[in-house]
């Protein structure tokens, strides 16, 4: 028997907003995601690789689920801006610049980190912070 001492990866990734319509406007338009599931003014989907990013109105997700609920989620939900960071190359970065730009998106930062490794930031309609950064400023190649 393999004995585990940590996790191995990230599976989801989970941000908060109250107006779903415009966060899938916003990833559909800035950055051509495309939902793989949702529920109307509950949830969002997406799935980028092997990982989800998901978006909860957290006026619904923060509820119990109902006694004959077929999947007993438990509640769970925030308020505020949460932050994600896509990984991408260098290239891919300046690209999503110039894109982000093209599409009216605020660059609030861009810089390299002192240990090497470029990252860019900008918001969505909610508030949350996102980034393009080098995984390698986290020293992962």
């Amino acid at each position: 028997m393999t004995v585990i001492s940590t996790p191995a990866r990230m599976l989801e990734t989970v941000l908060y907003a109250r107006d779903l319509t415009a966060i899938e406007e916003f990833y559909a338009r800035v950055l051509s995601m495309q939902p793989t599931a949702k529920a109307d003014g509950r949830q969002i989907f997406y799935r980028l690789g092997d990982q989800m990013l998901l978006f909860f109105n957290p006026l619904m997700t923060s509820r119990a689920p109902a006694d004959d609920a077929e999947l007993p989620v438990p509640p769970h939900g925030a308020d505020g801006e949460g932050h994600v960071c896509f990984a991408a190359t260098p290239d891919e970065i300046t690209q999503w610049r110039d894109r982000l730009e093209q599409q009216g998106v605020p660059i609030e930062a861009d810089f390299e980190w002192p240990n090497g490794g470029r990252s860019i930031y900008f918001r969505d309609p909610a508030g949350n912070c996102l980034e393009f950064a080098e995984p390698r400023i986290w020293g992962i190649e």
